[in-house]
């Protein structure tokens, strides 16, 4: 069969429906909800209607199986809470049109959870072995929900875990989620490595008090020790970090939240990322120093919430070079090898097998938002070079 490009962008389209939200193609689809089980669901019939087996496993990972052995490709299909349409979508159904297509078994999956409601590419972190089912039960999402209880709800779909012994390697198509493609003129990025990942919660607790009656050099008030740690951090970091190094405070609970008190309490996340491991435990230990000299200066309480991460990851050489023929046919000239400076299913499952990855670009490099997008003739540049590489 040859590849479909008006099947491969309605099944886009037809994704998207599910979760659809704001404005042009946002998506709001968070792993367990409602709609994220109704789009798995559909991806389900999908699969079968290709000639594959599908198959949920515990968590609610969906893998579409081929026949013994097989190559698996795909991604997730869980979006941000504000989300675009194409982050993880696109590589599940550019993996299931490869399927269709392809002249070799090729297996599909969309891993569960790659967000990170409850974690770090949950899903895919538990199939390869890298975190344990029972523990990651007792992860808690932004509202106390645990994932044990969250999984319940596709327990009637679950089955037991896929063997990973079956396939031969994994192969990832993405957006790039950045703006390096986009402002070279490149239609095609074949992935060298992938960045790793740190992330915790940090609390400041000091003293909820009258926000009239309270004088302020007697206030304990932990929004204050977020506001400097954020300052203090961005200093103690300058002769760390390098220009590819990135770090982010990107969700924060203030308690008791309310205008006329102040605030006893501080949660919030911090992460950061880089290529080496070295540099990833340096800024850990900044990080806790930091917080520990402010906490200790202010007088406030600090604790620190367990720490999610992932190592850095190079990309199978020999995959990569199949990606290479195929982004030269389709692009000549107009493709380049980069490195990764988000997150993939592919940093798990390296850990197992050959896995590589392909960008295509994301316009203004803008993502984890509705205004998420690509062109369409470049989410069909991205199918061909993917088909030519597999086939190949």
């Amino acid at each position: 069969m040859a590849i479909d490009e008006n099947r491969f962008l309605a099944d886009l389209h037809a994704l998207r429906e599910f979760g659809a939200a704001g404005v042009g193609k946002g998506v709001t689809r968070p792993a367990y909800s409602q709609a994220d089980i109704a789009a798995r669901r559909w991806l389900a019939t999908r699969m079968q209607e290709a000639g594959l087996q599908p198959h949920f496993d515990p968590v609610g990972n969906l893998f579409g199986l081929a026949q013994e052995p097989s190559l698996l490709m795909g991604s997730h299909s869980d979006s941000q809470p504000e989300g675009g349409w194409l982050d993880g979508a696109l590589g599940v159904i550019a993996a299931l049109e490869v399927a269709r297509a392809s002249d070799r078994p090729i297996s599909v999956v969309s891993f569960q959870d790659e967000e990170g409601r409850f974690g770090v590419t949950t899903g895919s972190a538990i199939w390869s072995g890298g975190l344990n089912l029972s523990q990651a039960d007792s992860l808690t999402d932004h509202a106390g929900v645990t994932l044990g209880a969250a999984r319940a709800s596709m327990r009637d779909l679950a089955r037991g875990f896929v063997d990973p012994g079956q396939f031969t390697g994994f192969i990832e198509m993405h957006i790039e989620q950045g703006p390096s493609l986009d402002e070279s003129g490149d239609l095609i990025g074949v992935v060298t490595d992938i960045v790793g990942i740190r992330d915790m919660v940090i609390s400041f607790e000091g003293q909820q008090n009258h926000a009239g009656t309270t004088p302020m050099h007697l206030r304990r008030d932990a929004f204050q020790a977020l506001s400097l740690f954020n300052a203090e951090i961005n200093t103690r970091f300058r002769n760390v970090v390098t220009p590819q190094t990135v770090w982010t405070i990107g969700h924060v609970e203030v308690h008791p939240n309310a205008s006329s008190i102040v605030p006893g309490r501080a949660r919030f996340s911090m992460q950061w990322r880089d290529s080496d491991p070295d540099r990833l435990l340096r800024m850990e230990e900044i990080i806790r120093k930091t917080a520990q000299d402010i906490a200790d200066r202010l007088e406030m309480g600090l604790a620190f919430g367990p720490m999610l991460g992932l190592e850095p990851v190079s990309m199978d050489r020999a995959l990569q070079a199949k990606l290479e023929v195929g982004a030269q046919r389709v692009a000549p000239g107009k493709w380049r090898s980069m490195p990764s400076g988000a997150l993939h299913d592919a940093t798990n499952i390296a850990k197992l097998m050959p896995a590589a990855m392909l960008f295509v670009p994301s316009i203004k490099g803008i993502s984890h938002d509705f205004a998420e997008d690509t062109l369409e003739k470049d989410l069909i540049a991205g199918l061909h070079a993917l088909v030519i590489a597999v086939n190949g």
